[in-house]
């Protein structure tokens, strides 16, 4: 391999190893960094060779960040992925790696408490709110309606 830019490489070699980045974010810094095309793909092989760079890695910790600390749901943490252009193998391996229960308990908890803080007049304006907000964090529609009507 010939990388002529050694700067640029240890630069991403940096970028790469202090947290988990895929593909696409390193490929913009490197040329917001004022590298070339060229010159991102032959420095991204080689993190990958060397796996400062794992596009599985980083969906499976994305997902889980995403799900455990900003409570987001399978499908917003989808397309946040797919944004990133992180093939879709990946992103369903990742997000299968989700346990099933907690995803719902997560969603119950959600709810209840957001239960607490709004008003409404009937029993459909809440299911309603409920169901808006819960899809404003990307859980999908029939495990919001299994939740909504078991709590």
């Amino acid at each position: 391999m010939n990388l002529n830019n050694s700067a640029l490489l240890n630069k991403a070699a940096t970028y790469a190893s202090r947290c988990e980045h895929c593909e696409s974010e390193v490929r913009e810094k490197l040329l917001t960094w004022g590298g070339t095309s060229e010159e991102a793909d032959e420095i991204i092989a080689y993190l990958i060779e060397e796996r400062y760079i794992d596009n599985q890695r980083y969906a499976n910790s994305y997902t889980k960040d995403k799900f455990r600390f900003n409570h987001w749901g399978k499908y917003k943490i989808g397309m946040m992925l797919r944004s990133k252009d992180i093939d879709s193998d990946i992103i369903e391996e990742a997000l299968n790696q989700i346990d099933e229960e907690e995803y719902i308990e997560k969603l119950q908890q959600m709810l209840r408490e957001k239960l607490r803080s709004i008003k409404y007049s009937s029993e459909y304006e809440k299911k309603g709110k409920l169901f808006k907000f819960a899809q404003s964090r990307g859980f999908e529609s029939s495990a919001i309606s299994k939740v909504i009507d078991s709590i």
